[in-house]
């Protein structure tokens, strides 16, 4: 392959991280684009990024979470409304109901 060639016997750091891309994208082609194929699966993982963006940038702000607790607790938060706006919900309803003991409970498959 000339991937393959183009990328194999290289001696320098980048070249090496070039060659083992090449051969992650070349032996795992199928996951890499089952996107293609599967509607389900999504393009991209901005998702995931985003749901990781608030603890990160709290984290920045503070320091650090104050108690595993605290921390447990913020997940938790951030968790059940990430659900409730991918579903479909508004984040600030779902809360509301949450709080008044009558919470949105997300439909099981």
């Amino acid at each position: 392959m000339l991937g393959a060639q183009a990328t194999a016997g290289r001696d320098g750091k980048l070249q090496r991280k070039h060659h083992a891309l090449f051969v992650r994208l070349r032996d795992r082609r199928d996951d890499y684009l089952r996107f293609v194929t599967d509607p389900a699966v999504p393009f991209d993982n901005n998702a995931a990024e985003q749901t990781i963006r608030m603890p990160k940038l709290r984290i920045k702000v503070s320091g650090s979470m104050r108690t595993m607790t605290g921390a447990e607790h913020f997940a938790a938060i951030r968790s059940y409304t990430a659900t409730a706006i991918r579903q479909g919900n508004n984040m600030l309803d779902a809360l509301i109901q949450a709080v008044t003991g009558n919470p949105w409970i997300p439909a099981t498959t």
